[in-house]
């Protein structure tokens, strides 16, 4: 990386200085709200206190508070500490006000328990480079500070702040260069489930035009199921589920309280559900304030119809999990007969679940079943139905798979859960891109489907055409990204018609 020069850009609270690297601007760590601590702890986020002078814009801000690690992914992050969680960061080619370049705005994953826009793996320059367009990268609070269901707080806290991160976009993009009336979010896994949610927020409504949601997490919580899990998570510190109790712990100690109740999940079964095997007690809660209603109702009532959207997934996505628990090569009929279950469609999941793949699917061996069946109910067919509920709504969307596999291990891992965000960012050395890359690193071939990727992406950000057709529910032509890619009718139609009568909304308490 070269870094030469400096910057200063004037936001509507204070000046800040960034530095030029490799034929861009970068901006980091800039605060969008003020510190969610002290009498603001819990709260919805609050404007940022102005500054006097100008303030350098060169670290990452701080992590927001969790858990110590997920999915291939460290919680110890190489970034400053103290309280500042909520900023953003901006790659621009120049900060020129009558630029007016398009604008992506990126929201991490980490089963809405961890993440930071300081991580390696976000870093934007290729994108902002190849695509001449401003991006932006945010922070948001996770797990109990952002979405624990806990009494004298507003829901979906993290929600709240990707809004107010929003709304800064809006008012101080264009010092930037980039244009306010042309933003794109995009995001992947709980980024994903976070932009499906802005897509059903009213509060989110007109700030941004287009969105990229990569591979939609099924599960969101309704009110009572949320509060149930809050207060299984405060009772491990012995505490309500209450503001006021849980404010008495500090931040980085809470987390602790979170990460405690992930082994004892299953012991929830009878009142959570599928919930209780899952990898996460946090998800968007439909509060009907905050979130009116989970998402694939909204969509399916027009409340994004003006928003052109692309939705999508890997072929395999649970590979990932099922590596990193050890699980590959070892699941048994009796393995797959619980997962069946527990994730298979059907009037009460159960035993229609079970009849229902084993029917579709006769020769599928145990392990297939195992991965087909998480694939499918967490992340596959929540994303193709997004679709769906978008166009049932009046608008547009282009859909799409991500085929081509992961070079590490010989490709054991296929086309898994997260491969899409080192293809993306051309970071393949770096946070996921470690494991899915590794001893192999980048190749021509890996370098041109992350180019393709990448292009279809800034393409939509900067006309709202992919380079594909939109989705239909007739031909339902679909782009399936591999080494050779192509469009074609959605890949997994055995599935699709498994799922086709499934409600995908808010999770129940059961019981």
């Amino acid at each position: 990386m070269t870094s030469v020069g400096a910057s200063v850009v004037r936001t509507h609270a204070g000046a800040v200085r960034g530095r030029r690297e490799d034929g861009l601007v970068v901006f980091r760590g800039i605060p969008f709200a003020e510190p969610p601590v002290g009498d603001a702890r819990f709260a919805a986020p609050r404007p940022v206190t102005a500054w006097d002078g100008t303030r350098d814009a060169f670290a990452f801000g701080p992590p927001p508070p969790q858990e110590s690690g997920f999915q291939g992914r460290t919680g110890v992050i190489d970034a400053p500490m103290g309280d500042d969680w909520l900023t953003v960061n901006v790659w621009t080619p120049d900060p020129d006000p009558a630029a007016g370049r398009p604008v992506m705005v990126w929201i991490y994953g980490g089963a809405y328990k961890l993440g930071h826009s300081g991580s390696p793996g976000y870093d934007a320059r290729r994108i902002a480079r190849d695509g001449d367009l401003v991006v932006v990268t945010l922070n948001y609070r996770l797990g109990v500070e952002g979405f624990a269901r806990i009494d004298g707080a507003p829901a979906n806290r993290g929600l709240l702040d990707q809004v107010a991160a929003l709304e800064w976009v809006r008012e101080n993009i264009a010092a930037f260069g980039g244009d306010p009336g042309r933003v794109t979010v995009f995001g992947e896994s709980a980024g994903a489930g976070s932009v499906a949610s802005l897509l059903a927020m009213p509060s989110a409504d007109g700030l941004f035009g287009r969105a990229i949601a990569q591979s939609v997490p099924g599960p969101f919580f309704s009110d009572g199921l949320a509060r149930d899990i809050a207060a299984a998570i405060a009772a491990e510190a012995g505490l309500r589920p209450t503001a006021a109790d849980l404010s008495s712990v500090d931040p980085r100690r809470l987390t602790a309280v979170g990460e405690a109740l992930g082994p004892k999940m299953r012991e929830f079964e009878d009142r959570w559900g599928m919930v209780a095997h899952t990898l996460t007690a946090f998800s968007p809660v439909v509060d009907g304030e905050v979130l009116p209603t989970a998402p694939w109702q909204a969509l399916a009532a027009g409340s994004a119809r003006d928003v052109e959207l692309i939705v999508g997934h890997t072929r395999n996505e649970y590979r990932l999990f099922a590596a990193l628990g050890g699980q590959l090569g070892t699941i048994t009929d009796e393995q797959a007969t619980a997962a069946l279950h527990t994730f298979g469609p059907g009037p009460g999941f159960g035993a229609d679940g079970e009849r229902a793949y084993r029917a579709a699917f006769p020769d599928a061996s145990p392990e297939e079943l195992y991965e087909w069946v998480h694939s499918d109910a967490v992340f596959r067919m929540p994303s193709l139905r997004l679709a769906e509920a978008q166009i049932a709504g009046g608008g547009r969307a282009h859909v799409y798979e991500l085929a081509w596999p992961a070079p590490a291990y010989g490709g054991a891992l296929g086309a898994c859960h997260g491969l899409d965000i080192p293809l993306l960012f051309g970071t393949f050395t770096a946070d996921l891109g470690l494991m899915l890359f590794a001893g192999v690193g980048s190749s021509p071939e890996a370098e041109a489907v992350s180019s393709r990727f990448r292009t279809a992406w800034t393409a939509f950000a900067t006309t709202g055409d992919p380079g594909w057709p939109a989705y239909d529910t007739e031909r339902r032509p679909t782009q399936v990204f591999d080494t050779e890619s192509v469009v074609t009718a959605y890949p997994h139609e055995t599935s699709r018609r498994l799922w086709e009568h499934h409600d995908f909304g808010a999770l129940p308490l059961i019981g």
